[in-house]
């Protein structure tokens, strides 16, 4: 699947975007974000959209990553939650845990993109971060497998010291 450019984004000699290198990942990432996420089958086509908001909340040795929005699957809409748990490992680094406990994937930061995967059953999740800058950051996971096959791309935007946060995860 061909990614847009985002606007601004760093780019290297070769026309990739780069990132922006995050070594604290508490101090980046603590706080509140807004969330637009774009989900399309093999061939491009839309199959949902979700919109909403994020947060990351220090947890001793830990961020707790919350979302809460609104997911659209062409006329049903509803709402959608999720929690991960970044386990820091040192500058830069995580483990990302799912709420129940089991892991889900590695987490480098320290050049600004990362990329992992995550094998569930038969189908194979794969994963790259961007920084973009201080406020932007995006993921783009690539599902393949035999029950799944999409691309969901979720870019996010710190939301600023004054916005309400009423929609809260």
């Amino acid at each position: 699947v061909m990614r847009p450019v985002r606007q601004n984004a760093r780019m290297d000699s070769a026309g990739t975007a780069t990132g922006f290198p995050v070594t604290d990942l508490a101090a980046h990432f603590t706080g509140w974000w807004e969330l637009d996420r774009k989900i399309v089958d093999p061939a491009g086509a839309d199959l949902a959209v979700f919109t909403g908001v994020a947060s990351f909340t220090p947890d001793d040795d830990a961020l707790v990553y919350q979302e809460r929005g609104t997911l659209v699957m062409g006329e049903n809409q509803a709402s959608a939650t999720r929690v991960l748990h970044y386990r820091l490992r040192g500058p830069g680094r995580a483990d990302v845990h799912f709420d129940h406990g089991g892991f889900f994937h590695d987490l480098d930061l320290r050049t600004g993109r990362w990329a992992a995967r995550h094998p569930c059953r038969d189908d194979l999740y794969r994963v790259e971060f961007v920084i973009q800058d201080p406020d932007t950051w995006w993921q783009e996971w690539a599902v393949t497998g035999p029950a799944k096959s999409y691309t969901s791309t979720t870019e996010f935007r710190r939301r600023s010291a004054g916005t309400r946060c009423d929609d809260r995860p």
